[in-house]
């Protein structure tokens, strides 16, 4: 139950660094049998900001996933611009979540397709199987020289050297190597850094 509700935390505070005693955190929770519980939900004072937090999970008419929104009608989750998926159901884990994840986890389905979010050359391909499982390696052409990590993909559709377009299907997304469950961990860096969040170098919307 901590775990899922850090993931809607995260989108307001750093945790832990951000908490402080004496906050107050109010969930509507349902329990499931063999299956992580859903925070309907979430409720949040801080005691650093000052401020009171809340987000409430729904099913828009024809939406594949629920989502939780603000009481402006806004999603709580922001969204990447020339984003590697078009569509999945949660960001389950943020650098800044204080797990010490180098990525993001997009929950999606296995044999969701997965896009090159930018013109660039494949690098390695399946390396470190066990842990990765199947994983490309994307290189920017020009700009910063970013690189683009993708793990535990149920199939690849390009191979190194392979030059690809900003938006072309590379992978399907799957559950392979050290994965619990179906999920895109997405990855960043550059020359300069060894470790890129994509919520700040992508342009995000909601």
């Amino acid at each position: 139950l901590t775990q899922v509700t850090v993931r809607s935390l995260v989108w307001w505070i750093d945790v832990p660094g951000d908490l402080r005693k004496g906050d107050v955190l109010d969930l509507l929770v349902e329990p499931r049998d063999g299956a992580e519980p859903v925070v309907q939900a979430v409720r949040y004072k801080s005691g650093k900001t000052g401020q009171t937090y809340r987000a409430y999970r729904w099913k828009a008419p024809g939406s594949a996933h629920a989502r939780y929104y603000l009481p402006t009608g806004e999603e709580l989750e922001q969204r990447l611009k020339d984003a590697p998926l078009d569509d999945y159901e949660q960001v389950t884990s943020l650098l800044r979540d204080g797990r010490g994840h180098q990525g993001v986890d997009f929950r999606t389905p296995i044999g969701t397709k997965v896009k090159a979010p930018f013109d660039g050359t494949i690098g390695r391909k399946n390396w470190n199987l066990r842990s990765n499982g199947n994983s490309l390696e994307l290189i920017e052409d020009g700009g910063a020289k970013r690189t683009a990590l993708f793990l535990h993909l149920s199939a690849t559709s390009v191979n190194p050297g392979q030059h690809v377009r900003r938006g072309e299907v590379i992978a399907d997304s799957g559950n392979t190597g050290h994965s619990f469950a179906p999920h895109l961990h997405y990855q960043m860096r550059s020359p300069s850094a060894p470790v890129l969040d994509p919520f700040k170098t992508h342009p995000t919307y909601r």
